[in-house]
């Protein structure tokens, strides 16, 4: 090496050093930065583009990661504003941000309004309430937890649509937006007949549909089409239990559509008091076979309450529910603690910070919403941004629908403060395009379709910032190979959201992202993707990007065996207690703390290229140059070669002056890798050995120095430029 090396750290390291020297290539390669002053590609404050999440967690966890010692490891980590996240709509539940208000019944149950007036009383904790009508089996949040009430085999129960997307709420015929629930036989089956038990209101028209095509009709939507039935067709619907012969000979399908476009509007179980009781659509239990020459009905559903039932999907769901409905239970997310506002905004984890907050758009009111908009106004806290609603995709529900409630949600929270910056989807995490059945002008574009809809009643203005989730690796096991996608997955989908149509300037928010990936997130290969994903979502243009989450829980995934370590900075104990630090705790310091300057003051970010790459073309040293307000330039180096060493040559270009600048002087080098932390798996057992911390040292820079990036190493080079 040319340049001479100076650590603070100890003999060991030092020869740790000279070993890895020993293994540099023979020539050196190259970093080029584009240090034209013109071609910044972002400008940000890191306490507000780098920012964490708190999540719904277990509700005896709460007090726990409350509390000021361990609220003050969290806060180390050095993450700025907070997304608070909002899952009771993942799991078909209303949300009581305010366990204090009123119910729309006076005998205490239907729709429920949190109490808008702030007391001295805080708010620390609120809980989810299970919807009775519901219709999902399950769906993209739900997986194993709760059921449908269209085929449980009960006829006291029944599927109701939501109300707010019926003309008396949206000022639209329910034609257009027609509601639907949809039968997956898991495979295909010979059908030629349904039966419909119905509920009030019930369906005047409706048709019943059979799919064709190569993919999945809920997830692989473009990828095959609806077809009515030859004689699936009601045009005067009279209710109660109805066999329909759906077609002379039966039809081999998997999926099945009852798609509904004209309401009875008559009053469900709930009586005629309250208008929404009286609007959308309601079944009690499907059936569906065939029927026989002597018109003798088979039914091929299995009709249970739990997830052993037929799968069902539907719409949408009426958010009416009781006080019985509260679903509370130790241990468990899905069951657990939304932390309350007054807890999240004073405890100290939104370091004072505005925070983006969400409202239950999907399974709530406006009424409701307006008064915890209204409540945290009152109380002072400063908010950024406001989401509407949590993974309308993930819950089937159509860009339309969801951009009438959208408009309705908007209005509502507008009146509350007409400055309140509104945003959503809040798409889960896709790579791609998210496709939709096509609608009657065979667009397809989920996100292409909401702006339209928004645009086609003069409310695109209403739309202040675009979010969504990244979670990038689909199964339990990730291999090494897949750290080689980042950053292009991100990058990637930020241009679709473009190329739908998104507003030039619109902010991006990737309010929700981690590695899912078991124990690979915590392992070094967490710590290096980390890296990638956010300093690649901000090169990208992005506004703001959230590390899930802050909040050190870590249970296993539901899916996955060996994923004790996803999704978090810290291993806890029995009493959910921190234990120990894992990779991305280390990784968050050295983005928040060495690479960006820890103050809120612009940085400006530049583009880097690099010709570290393997014998099938993957750049393996990745680079992020940033120029922060003191003066100094700081590059973010991912070494992704999981065995060697890389010497690298930097080169600044400035094409403005013509110049070609080069680090200068003592240059501070952080590193992070393999050789300060290793995970050993072992399901709640697993541990990290060695454990940190990063090691800092010191080089001299000049315009032929070498810098040695240590395998499978993030790495940050920051110093003055002649």
């Amino acid at each position: 090496m040319n340049s001479t090396v100076f650590r603070r750290s100890t003999l060991p390291g030092l020869m740790t050093i000279f070993l890895l020297a020993q293994t540099l290539p023979c020539s050196a390669q190259i970093i080029s930065i584009d240090a034209t002053p013109s071609h910044v590609v972002n400008t940000f404050s890191p306490l507000y583009a780098l920012g964490s999440t708190v999540d719904r967690v277990p509700s005896n966890a709460t007090d726990t990661f409350f509390r000021p010692d361990q609220l003050k490891q969290i806060l180390s980590a050095g993450w700025g504003m907070v997304s608070y996240r909002q899952n009771t709509e993942l799991f078909v539940q209303a949300w009581h941000w305010n366990p204090r208000g009123e119910w729309s019944d006076r005998s205490g149950k239907g729709y429920f309004t949190g109490d808008a007036t702030p007391t001295k009383e805080m708010i620390r904790h609120s809980y989810g309430y299970a919807l009775q009508h519901r219709g999902f089996t399950r769906n993209g949040g739900t997986e194993f937890d709760g059921f449908s009430r269209l085929d449980d085999g009960d006829l006291n129960t029944y599927w109701k649509s939501n109300p707010y997307l019926t003309k008396a709420f949206t000022g639209e015929e329910d034609s257009t937006h027609p509601q639907w629930v949809v039968v997956d036989l898991e495979k295909k089956n010979d059908i030629n007949a349904i039966r419909i038990a119905w509920a009030a209101p019930y369906a005047r028209a409706y048709e019943v549909q059979y799919w064709t095509g190569t993919g999945d009709a809920m997830d692989e939507q473009d990828k095959g089409k609806w077809n009515k039935f030859e004689k699936g067709t009601v045009t005067d619907g009279k209710g109660g239990t109805v066999t329909l012969q759906l077609s002379s000979s039966p039809v081999s399908t998997r999926y099945v559509r009852v798609l509904m476009t004209n309401s009875s509007n008559t009053c469900d179980s709930h009586g005629a008091g309250d208008r929404r009781n009286c609007v959308g659509y309601a079944i009690k239990e499907l059936y569906l076979g065939t029927v026989d020459e002597r018109g003798d009905f088979k039914d091929i559903l299995h009709h249970s309450p739990d997830q052993k039932q037929s799968l069902t999907y539907c719409s949408s769901v009426d958010p009416w529910h009781e006080p019985s409905d509260l679903y509370l239970a130790p241990d468990r997310m899905e069951s657990g603690d939304q932390p309350g506002f007054d807890l999240f905004f004073t405890s100290g984890i939104t370091r004072g910070l505005p925070a983006i907050v969400p409202i239950a758009m999907l399974y709530g009111t406006p009424e409701d919403s307006s008064a915890q908009m209204s409540y945290l106004k009152q109380r002072g806290y400063p908010i950024e941004y406001v989401e509407m609603g949590e993974e309308p995709d993930g819950q089937y529900m159509l860009p339309e629908d969801y951009g009438a409630l959208y408009l309705q949600w908007a209005t509502a929270l507008h009146r509350v403060d007409p400055d309140f910056k509104l945003g959503g989807p809040v798409f889960q995490s896709v790579t791609e395009d998210i496709k939709v059945w096509p609608d009657a002008r065979g667009r397809n574009s989920w996100l292409g379709r909401f702006l339209d809809y928004l645009k086609s009643h003069g409310r695109l203005g209403y739309l202040a910032f675009m979010s969504f989730e990244h979670y990038p690796y689909d199964g339990c096991d990730t291999p090494w190979a897949n750290l080689y996608q980042e950053p292009e997955l991100i990058t990637h989908i930020m241009q679709v959201w473009r190329d739908d149509g998104l507003p030039p300037g619109l902010p991006l928010l990737d309010t929700e992202t981690n590695d899912h990936g078991g124990e690979a997130a915590v392992d070094i290969f967490g710590a290096l993707w980390l890296g990638d994903s956010f300093a690649g979502f901000l090169t990208a243009g992005g506004k703001a990007t959230f590390y899930y989450h802050a909040l050190p829980y870590s249970p296993p995934h539901p899916a996955c065996a060996n994923s004790w370590g996803t999704y978090h900075m810290f291993m806890v104990d029995k009493n959910y207690e921190i234990g120990q630090r894992t990779s991305q705790f280390f990784a968050a310091q050295l983005l928040t703390h060495e690479w960006a300057q820890p103050v809120d003051a612009a940085h400006k970010l530049f583009k880097a290229s690099s010709d570290v790459k393997d014998a099938d073309g993957h750049i393996l040293v990745t680079a992020y140059p940033l120029l922060r307000p003191d003066g100094q330039w700081s590059l973010l180096l991912i070494n992704r070669d999981r065995d060697r060493s890389h010497a690298v040559k930097i080169e600044f270009h400035d094409a403005e002056s013509n110049a070609g600048p080069s680090f200068a002087g003592p240059i501070s080098l952080v590193t992070f890798g393999k050789a300060q932390y290793q995970w050993h798996p072992g399901s709640k057992n697993g541990y990290a050995d060695p454990d940190g911390p990063a090691v800092t040292s010191t080089v001299i820079g000049n315009r032929d120095a070498l810098y040695l990036l240590p395998p499978a190493s993030i790495n940050v080079l920051r110093g003055k430029v002649e």
